[in-house]
């Protein structure tokens, strides 16, 4: 089988790292912005991540906000580039759950508020016709997550 790059979409707070860990953990290595803490360009550093997974054919999720078409668009070329399936996991949580998870959070872990409406405001709705093989809904309920599909068959 091929590897698999799985791109999670969804405002801080919505459950994408909680998913991450829940379903795809064992399966999918992990890129995150947020644990490149001491790295100037963080963008370049997940690029060069991906394309090492995916060059060997190692399944990998990229767990950030990924609001808009232009920041999947790369993801999606390089798994085309190496020949990996390509799957969207959008966390749909409402804003005001988000916020609400939000201030649960301590440190790092926890982002201005306008951080979180800034990302609703700038978030396009992953389509097929961006190169997706499967776009998965993820509905996050108290460490529970349910899953529907548009395309592609049951999510891996």
């Amino acid at each position: 089988m091929s590897a698999e790059l799985a791109i999670l979409v969804g405002l801080p707070g919505s459950g994408k790292s909680s998913f991450y860990r829940a379903r795809l953990q064992g399966t999918h290595e992990l890129v995150s912005k947020d644990l490149m803490e001491n790295v100037r360009d963080r963008g370049a550093r997940q690029a060069l991540l991906v394309d090492k997974a995916l060059a060997a054919a190692r399944s990998v999720a990229v767990d950030n906000t990924n609001p808009r078409r232009a920041d999947r668009a790369p993801l999606i070329a390089a798994a085309r580039a190496h020949g990996a399936r390509v799957v969207a996991y959008v966390l749909s949580t409402p804003v005001k759950e988000c916020l609400a998870r939000n201030r649960t959070r301590a440190g790092k872990a926890r982002v201005p508020a306008v951080a979180i409406h800034t990302a609703a405001k700038r978030m396009e709705s992953p389509s097929l016709a961006e190169g997706l093989d499967a776009i998965y809904y993820v509905r996050a309920d108290r460490g529970e997550f349910e899953v529907t599909g548009l395309a592609g068959g049951p999510p891996s």
